[in-house]
């Protein structure tokens, strides 16, 4: 993590140990947390750390493109350390969101440009259905 030093050394931001904390555990899951989940799992190894320094600690990082924040029109958002354009898909029965792998969509990107006087930088993309758990429960 010598380049996180550096990128927030060039930022002129500290890189503490909450924050250092946070980006690693969002680097090591693909459950994509919420704060409020990020929280709960880190603060039994930082006990001083409390919610409203999780909250500031990932709006710099998706100000330093380090993360990434999905909304998945839940009441609260959710965030990625995978920051490289890819698709979602939410469980509407028990909430869980898993990235889309192998799927490629940045051809809309030029797609929508052909619609819109719009120039597209990027775009998020959700699917929302059942997660093969589930519907091997037979949920709604």
């Amino acid at each position: 993590m010598k380049d996180l030093n550096l990128l927030f050394k060039e930022k002129n931001l500290k890189l503490t140990p909450q924050r250092y904390a946070i980006y690693k555990y969002l680097k090591s899951t693909k459950n994509h947390p919420s704060a409020e989940s990020i929280y709960e799992e880190l603060k039994e190894d930082y006990p001083t750390m409390s919610l409203a320094t999780v909250y500031k600690t990932l709006k710099t990082l998706i100000e330093l493109n380090l993360v990434q924040e999905l909304n998945v029109g839940e009441d609260n958002f959710r965030f990625d350390a995978n920051v490289d354009s890819h698709p979602h898909i939410f469980c509407l029965s028990c909430g869980r969101v898993d990235d889309v792998e192998g799927v490629n969509f940045t051809f809309l990107n030029k797609e929508i440009e052909n619609y819109t006087d719009y120039s597209v930088d990027t775009h998020q993309l959700y699917f929302y259905g059942l997660c093969p758990k589930c519907k091997e429960r037979g949920r709604k």
